[in-house]
């Protein structure tokens, strides 16, 4: 999971208005690499050692996170989400077969140099691979109807959003 420099950064960012949280917390993400994680290459994740998934709604931008070393977040950029999910192993599961889906697509991705939110209706995929980050956007509606080639990975993130539910809605209990 992040390291400690990493959850002092976070504490710093905890005070900043949502949307600065939000933006820091993915500056962070895209400013760090695989071996500050102490990941690297392997047979099941040969290229890809991170996701982020986000979502522009009409709120803001919904951020699912996803990395190798276990680090599993989802967060909102109008406040609030759940930072560390990935200490619960069904989470941290279903994490990892999101990132493993992932290295299926890097053929229809395209290197990223710059990381926008994605527009209202419109949803975002950074992959993070030992080469550099790539990404595509795709309609929200066309990837969530299964009418896009990017479905399964939007599913398979989506499986992990309800793992992280499913974990908070057991701890309320």
């Amino acid at each position: 999971m992040l390291g400690m420099s990493h959850i002092c950064a976070a504490e710093e960012v905890a005070m900043q208005q949502p949307s600065e949280m939000t933006q820091a917390l993915r500056a962070e993400v895209f400013a760090m690499t695989p071996a500050e994680l102490g990941v690297a290459p392997s047979a099941e994740h040969p290229q890809v050692w991170g996701v982020l998934m986000e979502t522009g709604d009409p709120e803001g931008t919904v951020t699912l996170l996803a990395l190798l070393d276990g680090t599993v977040s989802l967060y909102f950029s109008s406040g609030g989400g759940f930072i560390g999910a990935g200490a619960h192993e069904s989470v941290r599961r279903e994490a990892f077969e999101f990132i493993g889906m992932a290295e299926r697509y890097l053929d229809q991705l395209m290197s990223a140099q710059t990381f926008p939110l994605p527009a209202e209706g419109r949803v975002q995929f950074y992959v993070l691979t030992f080469d550099g980050p790539l990404t595509v956007e795709a309609d929200e509606q066309q990837v969530g109807e299964g009418q896009h080639k990017l479905s399964t990975l939007f599913y398979a993130g989506h499986d992990v959003i309800t793992a992280i539910r499913q974990q908070q809605e057991s701890a309320d209990r």
